[in-house]
């Protein structure tokens, strides 16, 4: 039924009028004592048309009251390394991509302003293709997974399939691709995301929680036969290389992480028995996060080294590090430390639950990932700042969107909402998401026609970035 207008704005929509759920073992939920089964959850999702028309998620007109991006942008980054702030801004100034990147806390704050069926699930908070990619399970299969969750908290799902196909729009026009493939690219995404959440609802519980998109599933998909055996090399080069004769150097006897300033570099702290002590605490807290099998196996390192390693785009400014652990010689385990701070969600959505911002990244990675990494866990530093830890690789392949072709960007589109998809019906209800987007092409319209127009509205923020960079507001730096 998509004859109502009305439609459910914010992002603090009702959750099925705040009925508790309990999954059943046979693919049915129990909604304050009363079991209900896939049809009836598809039925109450076909309803939630009635209140958020399908139709209404399409466009995106900036309301008169919008915050100022760059306001926004500064806020940002307060408690960040303010020596960092201008790679921070030359990051993003790379491209309008580049800028989309590290802009969540923008469209967060835009997002809460669009329509919502007011259906919550585990989401990332900052879906965008290059936090999709493949990694190693703990059985060492390649899978293909969303890989980044510093944003993650319960809201909306809209919110991420419509941040995930508006940076297909930005990313098909940084290659100078034509409007009709950037947006073709978007719609596959959508159309993806709605069909695989339609298998989702057909499949138990369990099966929707075992189910791991694998390199073989991927690779059996692929139509390019230049661009499958450019991965096919990747994976073979991701499963043979080792990152300790890369990233350290010996030093009197002693392998040390080697300095690349301004990206890697030993903070002048890092000498002081001070320091050593907090870094033993903190440690020491991270192990306790981890389950008795791991903690037998990160015992078996100790420390060796520490330092800064400035990271992403939207990360950078905050406090990250890698460790370098030995457990004999050549026998290193590389750790990525990273600030955990308050989602971005969070003023829109509902404040988190978990006090420990590190634990709430671990907590949503777990429940999103098909698999996740053994050393994945979480600490504390000084006091109100909190961290958490995994590898720094482990046969980590990132897209090459750079060198992608409309056919590419397209079949990765597909890629992404299918693993989106599986994300979402981990923590939601896939029969009633399902039964909301139905088996037309309704809501994948809107959404591309969304993600357009969206891409429009970051290419002004990021003019108003670049403007204020030339006028002297900012300080940039650039790496190359």
């Amino acid at each position: 039924m998509e004859g109502s207008r009305e439609s459910t704005k914010g992002g603090k929509g009702k959750r099925m009028a705040g009925k508790k759920k309990i999954p059943g073992s046979d693919g049915t939920i129990r909604i304050n004592g009363d079991l209900l089964s896939r049809e009836a959850l598809a039925a109450q999702g076909k309803e939630l048309r009635d209140r958020c028309p399908r139709t209404s998620h399409a466009g995106w007109t900036p309301p008169a009251d919008r915050p100022d991006p760059l306001k926004l942008i500064e806020e940002s980054n307060r408690g960040r390394v303010r020596e960092l702030l201008p790679i921070r801004y030359g990051r993003m100034l790379q491209s309008p991509f580049a800028f989309y990147r590290g802009t969540a806390a923008i469209m967060a704050a835009d997002l809460a302003r669009t329509p919502t069926t007011g259906v919550h699930v585990q989401a990332c908070g900052d879906c965008h293709l290059l936090n999709f990619g493949a990694f190693a399970t703990p059985e060492r299969r390649l899978v293909f997974d969303i890989n980044d969750f510093d944003e993650t908290l319960p809201a909306p799902w809209e919110w991420d399939v419509k941040r995930l196909a508006a940076s297909f729009v930005v990313a098909g026009r940084s290659n100078r691709f034509r409007t009709a493939d950037s947006r073709a690219a978007a719609l596959a995404c959508v159309r993806s995301y709605r069909e695989r959440m339609a298998e989702c609802a057909g499949m138990r519980s369990l099966d929707v929680w075992y189910a791991r998109i694998e390199s073989d599933d991927v690779l059996a998909l692929i139509k390019e036969d230049e661009t499958r055996r450019q991965i096919q090399k990747r994976i073979r080069k991701a499963g043979q290389r080792d990152e300790y004769p890369r990233l350290v150097d010996i030093t009197v006897g002693k392998p040390v992480i080697r300095d690349n300033p301004p990206l890697i570099y030993h903070p002048p702290e890092a000498s002081s028995a001070e320091f050593a002590t907090q870094i033993e605490k903190s440690l020491a807290a991270y192990r306790i996060s981890l389950s008795a099998d791991r903690r037998l196996l990160l015992d078996r390192y100790r420390l060796q080294d520490f330092a800064i390693k400035v990271v992403g785009v939207g990360s950078v400014g905050t406090r990250c590090s890698v460790l370098l652990m030995m457990a004999g010689s050549g026998d290193a385990l590389f750790l990525q430390v990273k600030e955990a701070r308050k989602s971005v969600l969070e003023p829109y959505a509902e404040k988190s639950t978990i006090a420990n911002h590190g634990e709430r990244i671990v907590t949503g990675q777990r429940i999103m990932q098909s698999a996740s990494d053994i050393f994945l866990g979480w600490t504390a530093g000084a006091p109100g700042r909190h961290f958490y830890v995994r590898q720094l690789r482990d046969m980590k392949l990132k897209p090459r969107v750079e060198q992608f072709t409309p056919a590419t960007l397209l079949q990765y589109a597909q890629f992404c909402g299918w693993a989106l998809a599986h994300a979402h019906a981990r923590s939601g209800q896939p029969a009633l998401i399902s039964g909301y987007l139905g088996k037309g092409g309704r809501f994948d319209e809107a959404v591309a026609e969304f993600s357009v127009a969206y891409a429009d509205q970051s290419e002004r923020d990021y003019r108003t970035l670049y403007e204020a960079a030339q006028n002297g507001r900012i300080e940039v730096r650039s790496e190359g």
